[in-house]
């Protein structure tokens, strides 16, 4: 599952703030909010909520072989 940190990179890498996320994905600002300062560990629910609106908006979640989060935007076809 993914990370607040990985969340925080993804919205950083498509220019979009908490709110248009909150938009895309259909949860609380404030749970972005949280879950990016690691105040909550989030539900499995809402965090596949925002993986998928990430997704969809173009992030590549990619695992480093330190086991580390990372995301990259998806090059376009």
């Amino acid at each position: 599952m993914i990370t607040g940190e990985q969340i925080r990179m993804a919205r950083a890498a498509l220019r979009i703030g908490v709110r248009e996320l909150a938009k895309l994905a259909d949860v609380a600002p404030m749970t972005i909010s949280r879950l990016e300062n690691g105040q909550s560990g989030g539900h499995a629910d809402t965090l596949r909520k925002l993986c998928t609106a990430l997704e969809q908006a173009g992030v590549e979640f990619i695992t480093t072989d330190r086991g580390e989060g990372v995301v990259k935007l998806r090059e376009s076809e």
